[in-house]
């Protein structure tokens, strides 16, 4: 057997991120606070780079001064102190301990119980641990904390500021009654069976709540909105990108004509921080934009929420919000990451304001499909299983499989069909 060398010619298609690139990715994650101390770094590193004092705004930005601030407790210090006050057995006290863990810096608890049973490894049921949340932690201050949705941190605030029998009431079927899309239909519905004074009374305590309770105490590290919503005599909201405290830079042009200068000879090190300084300028100029544009468009499918005209999140993710502004739902991920934005309902993260949708065919949030579900299963006249729920619900063209009822179904507690 004879071997033979043979030359071949392969075209292959290979994507490479370039340093620059791959930089830019960096710069989109970043979040307020980070972006402007690397500013600043840059500035002391890149002589080519300066400061606009024009258009500096009054507010502080020495990040020596931010970062040489006393050390305070964080929300989950805070939390756990108060614990200590509390009679609890051992039990109750290693779920409560992991919660508090589990809780975001704007108060909120964002991921679901069965993952919190998997982080305890199984070692505690989903029944006690929605005991010790809604017994234990919602107990806490700041009032509202350790809520799964705004909602829910709405009721609980309102349960502590101890309004009336008759008040919470209303306000349990504003929030919880799937029928209302939103606050006006509740008005309307509610003006029959109470009186419309003390219906817009509740609903004026409802707009009060905070949706950060954990951002009102003190938070990790220190939070900046990068985007605030104005509302205009139209009411329609107008998203803009907080200037203040944000550094605004340029190019030396002075010092960049002296380097082109050919009579100088500059070094080689000199012409590429010209190119870096370059770059920045439009990296963070991209970076800004790309976070108004997804933040705007944020804003503009939950408007009736931000507004005070809805209670309700509408569907959403990040793969419509990248087909809409035309760019890779992993740029959006990154977009999300550590932003913030100053509302009407004080400031919230963008990734809060985004809720999946539980079926393919319809928009219907997890929080919409949990509320249909204890509907049908309190007006029901036998009892029906998850499989009959799920056909109740495709007829009206949900499209949900019988497991995803009965996940659901599960996350609010309620027995099977056979245990009711």
């Amino acid at each position: 057997m004879s071997i033979k060398l043979v030359r071949e010619f392969k075209q292959n298609h290979k994507l490479s991120i370039t340093p620059q690139l791959k930089k830019s990715i960096d710069l989109l994650q970043l979040s307020r606070l980070e972006i402007i101390n690397k500013i600043n770094n840059e500035i002391d590193e890149n002589p080519f780079l300066k400061k606009d004092f024009d258009h500096e705004s009054n507010s502080f930005d020495d990040m020596d001064l931010l970062e040489n601030l006393p050390n305070k407790f964080t929300l989950q210090n805070h939390l756990e102190n108060q614990l200590e006050d509390i009679k609890l057995n051992n039990k109750e006290k290693k779920i409560a301990l992991v919660i508090i863990q589990c809780i975001e810096e704007n108060g909120l608890l964002q991921i679901d119980l069965d993952e919190i049973e998997q982080l305890m490894e199984c070692a505690h049921s989903i029944k006690e641990i929605k005991y010790v949340l809604s017994n234990i932690i919602h107990d806490l201050e700041p009032a509202g904390v350790g809520a799964r949705n705004f909602k829910e941190t709405i009721f609980i605030q309102l349960k502590k500021k101890e309004i009336s029998v008759k008040e919470l009431e209303i306000a349990h079927k504003i929030l919880f009654n799937p029928q209302f899309s939103n606050f006006e239909d509740a008005t309307s519905h509610l003006a029959k069976h109470y009186s419309k004074h003390k219906v817009e009374t509740v609903l004026k305590k409802i707009k009060q709540c905070d949706l950060s309770p954990g951002l009102e105490f003190e938070s990790t590290h220190i939070i900046q909105p990068d985007l605030e919503v104005i509302p205009d005599n139209n009411q329609n909201l107008n998203v803009q990108f907080r200037k203040d405290n944000f550094p605004l830079i340029s190019l030396d042009q002075d010092l960049e004509e002296l380097v082109k200068n050919k009579k100088n000879k500059a070094s080689k090190e000199l012409k590429e921080k010209i190119g870096e300084a370059k770059w920045l300028i439009r990296a963070i100029n991209k970076r800004n934009e790309t976070v108004q544009n997804v933040g705007t468009l944020i804003c503009k499918i939950q408007a009736d929420f931000l507004s005070n005209k809805s209670p309700e999140l509408k569907p959403l993710s990040n793969v419509e919000l990248a087909k809409k502004l035309k760019i890779s739902p992993s740029t959006v991920s990154r977009i999300l990451r550590s932003k913030y934005i100053q509302t009407p309902k004080g400031a919230v993260s963008m990734k809060s304001l985004l809720v999946s949708s539980v079926s393919k065919t319809r928009k219907v949030t997890p929080i919409q499909l949990m509320e249909e579900i204890q509907k049908i299963i309190e007006g029901e006249k036998k009892k029906l299983s998850d499989q009959k729920i799920s056909d109740l619900l495709n007829i009206r063209g949900f499209n949900l499989a019988r497991r995803t009822i009965s996940k659901y179904r599960k996350k609010i507690n309620l027995p099977s069909s056979r245990n009711r």
